[in-house]
């Protein structure tokens, strides 16, 4: 039986949702997702300081292998709770990366003691260009919310069936639109070519990491969806993805 919020034995639609009395409560495993999510996405801005080369030619920050994880999780919790929880759990992240980028400038403008010799290597890990920043925070926040929308929109089109699939498109739409609102303002005046090689690169990456750990994914997915009992369809929901009230 399809349910569209946990616990609820019914096909919700939005007029049965605005008053379900299971609105709004969170699983244990909701709340564990949501926090590995939030790291994943803090953790992914401190290791893009250290860039790697994985073959001659090739040079990748550090933040891409972990970042997809914050997709996979992504597809998750859109394929097990729906896309409104998905929304609130990017907006939550969202909130929480802002809030240590600000953090972080605050503690590189706070005077270092004499005796202190890691200044300069901590500024570097924090004093995050404002520009860097604010094309992070846009880029996180607009392809993570594409990759739930498409996903859920999926779902419902093909009544639940071919997760991999489903995956794999949604990640794509959402990590292309990442890498298009990321790269041109993080690296604003490098010539198109160089930033389309940058984007196919990181793209590209990311794509395989998914496909390789899919099987994980899939795995995980069916065992929350039967631990929590309840499979997710969005049916004629808002996918607004400013109405965070609605969850």
């Amino acid at each position: 039986m399809q349910r569209d919020c946990a616990g609820c034995a019914v096909k919700c639609n939005r007029y049965h949702y605005k008053n379900c009395s299971m609105k709004g409560k969170f699983s244990a495993s909701f709340l564990i997702m949501t926090v590995f999510f939030t790291v994943c996405l803090i953790s992914s801005n401190l290791f893009a300081t250290k860039i790697f080369s994985p073959c001659a030619g090739i040079n990748l920050p550090g933040a891409v292998l972990i970042f997809p994880i914050s997709y996979i999780l992504n597809d998750c919790i859109a394929e097990v709770w729906g896309y409104r929880k998905a929304r609130l759990v990017i907006w939550l992240a969202f909130a929480m990366n802002f809030f240590v980028v600000l953090a972080g400038r605050v503690m590189v403008w706070l005077p270092a003691a004499d005796f202190w010799g890691g200044s300069e290597h901590f500024n570097y890990m924090f004093d995050l260009a404002p520009r860097m920043a604010v094309a992070s925070l846009l880029a996180f926040l607009a392809g993570s919310t594409l990759n739930a929308l498409v996903l859920s929109r999926m779902k419902v089109a093909s009544e639940g069936r071919r997760f991999g699939v489903r995956a794999i498109v949604s990640s794509v739409a959402g990590e292309c639109l990442d890498s298009l609102i990321f790269l041109p303002i993080a690296f604003w005046g490098t010539p198109a070519g160089t930033l389309g090689m940058m984007m196919l690169v990181q793209v590209s990456f990311k794509l395989c990491y998914e496909i390789a750990v899919l099987p994980l994914t899939g795995l995980v997915v069916r065992k929350v969806k039967k631990l929590e009992g309840t499979d997710t369809f969005d049916n004629g929901i808002s996918y607004n993805p400013f109405r965070l009230s609605d969850i």
